[in-house]
């Protein structure tokens, strides 16, 4: 199973089809190469294996990115007990 983690776009690159996208605090680089839609800075979008696939709603996207903060606390506090 993969899990696509809300991720917002901070920069592209229309020559080479690429965007930096910022994950919960990781910035990678990401391919526009499957993405129909055209993507804006600011925009948040979904990643799967490399590749943008979709965009996503804003409030959806927090929404997400708050759920996945919780997660992440509930398994640190799991490790740590």
């Amino acid at each position: 199973m993969c899990l696509a983690i809300p991720s917002k776009v901070i920069s592209i690159d229309k020559e080479n089809s690429q965007v930096v996208i910022d994950t919960m605090g990781v910035q990678r680089s990401a391919s526009l190469d499957l993405m129909e839609d055209e993507v804006h800075i600011g925009e948040y979008v979904l990643l799967h294996i490399g590749y943008v696939i979709s965009k996503m709603d804003e409030k959806d996207a927090l929404e997400s990115l708050e759920l996945y903060k919780q997660i992440v606390a509930s398994m640190e506090e799991e490790d740590g007990a």
